[in-house]
């Protein structure tokens, strides 16, 4: 019983270690930013929703920025938003 345990423990943590590395980044300019909405808008046309306790820290529309992001329930939910230089 306990080999067989060892090998599907394994296979387990293999299977989940993708989802520790799904986060991605995208590089753009801003087109729009919505603070009702808490989301902003590359010019690409992609929508990033903002966590609610994001601060805006001064982002402007036309600004160029990297956004690290993880796709959630179909949607692009932001995890950072910085200005690129």
């Amino acid at each position: 019983m306990r080999a067989l345990l060892i090998p599907a423990a394994i296979a387990a943590g293999l299977a989940l270690a993708p989802a520790a590395f799904a986060a991605q980044t995208t590089t753009g300019m801003i087109k729009s930013i919505d603070a009702k909405t808490h989301t902003v808008t590359l010019d690409n046309g992609t929508a990033y929703t903002l966590p609610t306790s994001f601060k805006e820290k001064g982002l402007k529309v036309g600004e160029k920025v990297s956004i690290n992001w993880d796709m959630k329930a179909g949607k692009h939910q932001a995890t950072t938003v910085t200005a690129v230089k």
